[in-house]
């Protein structure tokens, strides 16, 4: 290949890439706001709060209320993965860990910690 033909070939194929690159680069969090219905089992028993979830970007905010309280949430969404906290409103009080796959655009399923005192499975569905 000639000189002259690699340097078309590069003028004609670089704005491609690059433009493929910045695509991939800028592409939006899979959004999760609203509000979800959740299952959550543990080993005594089923309980089924209500998320609502705030986003910006990545990261996430709302609130997780249960029969138990009120609860702030703070996390993040990458991808399909949805990590985040329901703190406790108590000082020293257990935090609830939740870290899920996006399983749908309405869907969600995962993991619960409860500070190293019990774990749990959920699920979730977007009400709205």
């Amino acid at each position: 290949m000639t000189r002259f033909n690699f340097l078309r070939l590069l003028f004609l194929f670089a704005p491609a890439v690059v433009l493929a690159s910045s695509a991939t680069a800028q592409a939006p969090a899979t959004s999760v706001a609203g509000t979800w219905s959740f299952e959550v089992v543990t080993e005594n028993g089923t309980g089924t709060p209500t998320v609502t979830l705030k986003q910006d970007g990545e990261k996430i905010t709302g609130t997780y209320e249960s029969t138990r309280g009120s609860r702030v949430i703070e996390g993040t969404v990458k991808g399909s993965t949805i990590t985040f906290t329901a703190k406790s409103p108590q000082p020293g009080g257990v935090d609830l860990l939740f870290t899920g796959t996006l399983t749908s655009k309405d869907t969600m399923n995962g993991t619960a910690d409860f500070s190293g005192q019990g774990s749990a499975t959920f699920s979730g569905v977007r009400k709205s």
